[in-house]
């Protein structure tokens, strides 16, 4: 890649990271780079933002409560 190339793919990166982070959106600069690469490859926006969300639901449902967490022996 050539370093011109290379240096907007990084402010572009770098811009997405920022307004997902204004949104709140929870992703690292890693998983973004992942979720823009598969979009660039032709998946479905909509339908990988449905799965990200579903996937965090998931995660946050099998996380154990603080309260569960002081009943552990």
């Amino acid at each position: 890649m050539d370093p011109d190339a290379a240096k907007t793919t990084r402010e572009s990166l770098d811009l997405a990271f920022r307004i997902s982070n204004i949104m709140d959106t929870g992703l690292d600069r890693q998983v973004l780079s992942v979720l823009i690469a598969l979009c660039d490859f032709g998946l479905n926006p909509e339908a990988l933002a449905a799965v990200v969300k579903e996937l965090t639901r998931e995660c946050s449902s099998s996380l154990p409560t603080p309260s569960a967490l002081s009943s552990v022996p």
